[in-house]
């Protein structure tokens, strides 16, 4: 195939539906993944005709070990290596880390951190070969300020996802590869919904302070594009970040024990 292929996972809903309809207006041919087929190919099919690219659906979960090389395999399958990676898919955890279970969090890593992190090495050799490359690690402004307490391995995944993001970016100067941890704040999707934080989260917080999901995709994409190892959309979350890093620890971590609870689920 002479287009580029465009791997987008968690793309049945939010940034990763957002991302997949950048990518195809930019020529990208789609793979897109998640649970939720019937989604997946009312999108294919609404891309199909509104861009003209190939798009592949593929049904995966990636809280399964297996899930990441059944998706490439899929791929190879079809006879397409991946020359964007979108690592989107993703979700929260309430509750406080003793009240849940073992294999939730389990899952839990896989998805957000095992899955992406080995996506990224099966897809990168290539990528460096063809000189040609683009990853976006779907990261959080929870990962650039002091963890809270609830959904606790949220903000430590994230912050994993910067800082690997981050290094990669520097393994593959000059070889044609862009690697960008996007960082969001809150965001308009489906992620509040799933994990039932969506009025405390609205409630709590400034319209001013909300992007929506194409706003996000957007950003994300002309960050990777000018190769930028870490993307904030949006002033206020810029703003934040820079703050988190001014701040004395001991100070953010008493701001975010008084202010958690408000968009945090214990």
């Amino acid at each position: 195939m002479d287009r580029k292929l465009a791997l987008v996972t968690g793309a049945s809903a939010g940034i990763g539906q957002a991302f997949a309809r950048i990518l195809a207006s930019h020529g990208y041919d789609l793979a897109l993944t998640a649970r939720r087929t019937d989604r997946l190919d009312a999108l294919a099919e609404e891309i199909g005709l509104r861009f003209g690219v190939e798009t592949l659906t593929l049904g995966a979960d990636l809280a399964e070990a297996e899930g990441p090389g059944q998706i490439l395999d899929h791929l190879t399958a079809h006879g397409r290596t991946v020359d964007f990676l979108a690592n989107n898919a993703g979700y929260g955890l309430p509750g406080a880390y003793a009240d849940t279970r073992w294999s939730d969090q389990a899952a839990f890593i896989q998805v957000m951190l095992t899955a992406p992190c080995e996506l990224a090495h099966r897809v990168l050799p290539g990528m460096v070969e063809r000189k040609f490359g683009r990853i976006v690690n779907v990261a959080s402004l929870a990962g650039l300020v002091p963890g809270s307490a609830g959904h606790t391995l949220y903000g430590a995944v994230k912050s994993f996802l910067v800082r690997f993001s981050q290094s990669l970016h520097l393994e593959t100067q000059g070889t044609g590869v862009h690697v960008s941890a996007l960082c969001p704040g809150f965001t308009f999707s489906e992620f509040h919904d799933v994990n039932g934080t969506r009025a405390l989260a609205t409630a709590s917080t400034p319209t001013w302070m909300w992007l929506g999901a194409d706003e996000v995709a957007a950003t994300g994409y002309e960050a990777v594009e000018a190769n930028r190892a870490v993307c904030v959309p949006g002033a206020p979350n810029k703003a934040i970040a820079a703050i988190a890093k001014l701040v004395p620890d001991d100070w953010a971590l008493a701001l975010m024990a008084s202010q958690g609870p408000r968009f945090r689920k214990v």
